[in-house]
């Protein structure tokens, strides 16, 4: 979703597992030189390069950028949804001497033995973009991730008022059940389409989650429930990777564009599915936002300093404890509002408005 050589280098890299966010030095240490000297050093676990193109782009750039700005050391690895992997990485960075570790766990019961492993060496935990559940971390950072659902729900009702849809079959393609993310995806995009299937206004179609966020099985899943239900009129997909496995579906059977996909990230292809009318809608996060609101958090703790951003929290449903939290507002993207993406710089024109999509471009004010 950023530059295309950087992303091309980025994937490369995060493809061997290792990424260190590497100083003025230039060595693979990750030293950022004297000034980070007062300073202990961050070890952060990224998930994968599967469920979402941010992982191995935006927040790996934002958060080597935001601590190589602060002179803070820091190594930033991907588990590429290995949990051993992820294991082993969390083992190697605590036996390194981290003084802070932040993580973004694959599964609750694996990020909350990392999370236990650390606590137990004295290192304070941040639980980044998605909450373990029951793992005892120190902080939260995270969208607000009810609100997201609750965006993607309206973003529905809106687009099936658009086609003047009556009483409409809505199928559900949810994300990971291993992520609590989805679970609260879920729970704020039940909250507005749920009046509307007791009503009687809608009909609730097949509802079903797609295991670690896969792309190739949604479609698998989209395909069996557009099969066995073609009255399917609605799509409320969790993320844009499982809404363009949907569309490559309706496409198949001549269906795109006449039956709304919701979708999640503002990942560039959401949003070519978007201003191709393929796509109803995303959710904008903007991840620079919420990768600055962690590494600021994470390198006030390196720094043994108390921090001061964490005013929000979050009760852990399992242990059903308060965990301090920071919480983003996200953003409902429509072809309307496609262009604010492009103003915040988070995606490029030149990446966006390819020779397929420059007239859509240019229609949306996309300049």
């Amino acid at each position: 979703m950023r530059k295309g050589l950087f992303a091309l280098a980025a994937v490369g890299l995060m493809a061997t597992g290792s990424i260190a966010a590497c100083g003025d030095n230039g060595d693979d240490s990750g030293s950022s030189g004297d000034s980070g000297s007062a300073a202990g050093k961050v070890g952060v676990i990224l998930p994968d390069t599967k469920s979402s193109a941010r992982w191995a782009t935006a927040d790996l750039k934002y958060l080597t950028d935001a601590f190589k700005a602060a002179g803070v050391e820091a190594e930033i690895q991907n588990a590429q949804g290995d949990k051993a992997q992820f294991q082993t990485l969390a083992e190697g960075m605590i036996a390194s001497g981290v003084k802070v570790l932040m993580i973004v766990n694959l599964d609750s019961g694996t990020g909350k033995a990392v999370l236990e492993k650390a606590k137990n060496a004295g290192i304070a935990t941040i639980d980044y973009d998605r909450l373990t559940l029951n793992g005892g971390a120190d902080y939260y950072v995270s969208f607000d991730n009810v609100k997201v659902g609750e965006l993607q729900g309206q973003g529905l009702v809106d687009c099936l008022a658009e086609k003047k849809a009556t009483k409409p079959v809505v199928a559900y393609l949810n994300g990971a059940p291993t992520d609590n993310n989805a679970t609260l995806f879920k729970q704020g995009y039940d909250s507005v389409l749920k009046p509307k299937f007791d009503s009687g206004e809608f009909v609730k179609g097949p509802d079903e989650s797609v295991p670690d966020w896969d792309n190739t099985q949604a479609g698998t899943i989209f395909e069996q429930q557009l099969t066995t239900n073609k009255e399917i009129k609605g799509v409320l997909a969790a993320n844009d990777g499982l809404g363009n496995a949907a569309i490559q579906v309706l496409k198949k059977n001549k269906l795109n564009g006449q039956v709304p996909v919701t979708g999640q990230d503002a990942t560039v292809q959401g949003l070519q599915n978007i201003l191709a009318g393929d796509q109803c809608m995303t959710v904008y996060k903007a991840i620079k936002k919420e990768a600055d609101a962690a590494a600021e958090l994470a390198i006030a703790l390196a720094k043994q300093q108390a921090p001061t951003t964490a005013t929000d929290t979050v009760k852990d449903p399992e242990s059903n404890k308060d965990v301090k939290a920071v919480l983003l507002d996200p953003q409902s993207i429509t072809k309307a509002n496609v262009k604010d993406v492009v103003a915040d710089g988070f995606v490029t024109k030149e990446e966006l408005c390819t020779a397929a999509y420059a007239a859509a471009c240019t229609e949306a004010g996309i300049s």
